[in-house]
């Protein structure tokens, strides 16, 4: 298991780092360069929403058939899509070519990556590590993509530079950086056929939506709904939809953005880390939810902003805390669930995710036309701060293995759970246990210590307890 988390761990961050330096580029000049290009506000969002559209359909396939298919060749090929969005662009197509084009190649505008890729790979990296690894090999997973997001964003100055010193013309200068990351983008689609077979699913490839647990069913759809309203809300403050509220409210140029994003996406960063930490001691509902609303309350004062350095700096306050929920999301929707279930749960949560985005990155050209440019930060702002209540409230009670208090973590590892795994539904719904994963291999090592087990077993179950 070593071997395989050094082989194949290394493989998906680079991987992953390629194709967020591109989501980093895009998020930062799309918008600014579309309405360069004659589109309106939005003309704009239309073009965004599709892009997210696409998005939600490539990942609730990979839901069904990801596993079926082969986790391998299912990433390469993402990638490979995901690289014709940068060559569409660079070829400047009509309105209605351009949507089409973002459709297939899922278009991401968000400043983040949360694409279908980057779901089968959450489902992969929980089974290379134990539980008390999880969070953090999450953790570094996301910093790496936040990384290169970082380094994609301050490509944003690139072209801007290409012209000034060459003398081409400026949207020329953004095909040649475009080719470049849509070139990078299929090459590094090679990486993934690289991964071992560790990679794959280690069950039956017949498994589907309809052979997924009654209570995984339950546990994930609520996550979904909930993750979904937290997606509408970020719909509205999608990275390019941010960048062009700064380049029309305070004329910033497009090398100013990319250095204010390329500084957000290191905060977001290192917050992944702080993430981890403090999950460790508070739990990852409570830091998914204190760290997230805060956040929240910081962008909705960025319009009241007099100036430029005033609205970044609360922006940048935003970011230290917005992303923390991040890795720990990812590390509780992989830990309430099987193994064999994680390719399931992974992709519908993420699904839920990108229609969300999808729906509202829609209308959000639509309110800054009609209403206020601020409009979509007070409204995608209010939603979160709903979603973080109602995460606290429905999800308090059910805790992860590793901060369940009779049941030792690192003794208890993803690729060991066995397709049956007793909940006990009833003391879940009476908060006394909300969920413990039992195995064969976990008794065997707690027999050694009998008071332990004794103490697990008359929580779980009265009757079974040891004497």
């Amino acid at each position: 298991m070593l071997t395989t988390t050094k082989r194949d761990l290394p493989l998906i961050i680079a991987a992953g780092f390629v194709r967020a330096m591109t989501v980093g580029f895009i998020g930062v000049v799309l918008a600014v360069l579309l309405y360069r290009n004659g589109l309106n506000s939005i003309q704009i969002g239309f073009v965004i929403g599709a892009g997210l559209a696409g998005a939600a359909v490539a990942t609730s396939l990979s839901a069904l058939y990801v596993d079926r298919f082969g986790r391998r060749r299912s990433l390469a090929l993402l990638t490979a899509l995901a690289a014709v969005p940068a060559f569409a662009l660079a070829w400047r197509p009509g309105f209605v070519p351009l949507l089409a084009l973002s459709f297939v190649g899922m278009l991401n505008a968000m400043g983040s990556d949360r694409s279908a890729a980057s779901a089968i790979e959450q489902a992969i990296i929980p089974g290379l590590v134990n539980d008390r690894r999880r969070t953090w090999t999450l953790s570094w997973y996301n910093v790496a993509l936040d990384t290169g997001t970082a380094a994609g964003s301050l490509l944003a100055s690139l072209p801007f530079l290409l012209s000034r010193w060459s003398g081409v013309d400026l949207l020329v200068s953004y095909r040649y950086v475009l080719c470049g990351l849509g070139s990078l983008g299929i090459a590094s689609a090679a990486a993934y056929l690289l991964l071992s077979r560790s990679a794959e699913a280690t069950v039956d490839r017949n498994l589907n939506a309809h052979q997924v647990s009654p209570e995984t069913k339950r546990v994930i759809s609520k996550l979904a709904a909930l993750f979904s309203l937290d997606a509408f809300g970020g719909g509205f403050l999608a990275d390019a939809l941010i960048s062009y509220w700064f380049f029309r409210r305070f004329g910033v140029p497009e090398q100013s953005l990319g250095v204010l994003f390329a500084v957000i996406h290191v905060l977001n960063a290192m917050s992944h880390l702080g993430a981890a930490w403090l999950s460790r001691r508070i739990g990852l509902v409570n830091t998914m939810v204190f760290t997230h609303l805060p956040s929240s309350l910081f962008l909705m004062a960025v319009p009241f902003a007099p100036s430029f350095p005033v609205a970044a700096f609360l922006l940048l306050c935003r970011e230290a805390l917005v992303e923390m929920d991040v890795p720990t999301r990812q590390s509780y929707t992989a830990a309430v669930v099987r193994t064999e279930e994680r390719t399931f749960a992974a992709a519908i949560t993420n699904v839920a995710r990108n229609v969300g985005w999808a729906t509202s990155s829609s209308f959000s050209g639509i309110f800054m036309r009609t209403i206020s440019l601020a409009a979509p930060i007070f409204i995608g702002s209010s939603l979160k701060i709903i979603y973080d209540i109602a995460l606290f409230v429905s999800f308090r009670n059910l805790r992860p293995p590793e901060e369940s208090p009779h049941v030792r973590a690192d003794l208890v590892r993803p690729s060991s759970i066995p397709a049956s795994v007793d909940t006990r539904n009833s003391q879940a719904q009476k908060g006394t246990v909300r969920l413990y994963l039992v195995t064969r291999e976990g008794k065997t090592a707690l027999q050694k210590s009998k008071p332990l087990v004794s103490a697990l077993f008359r929580e779980i179950a009265p009757e079974s307890a040891p004497k």
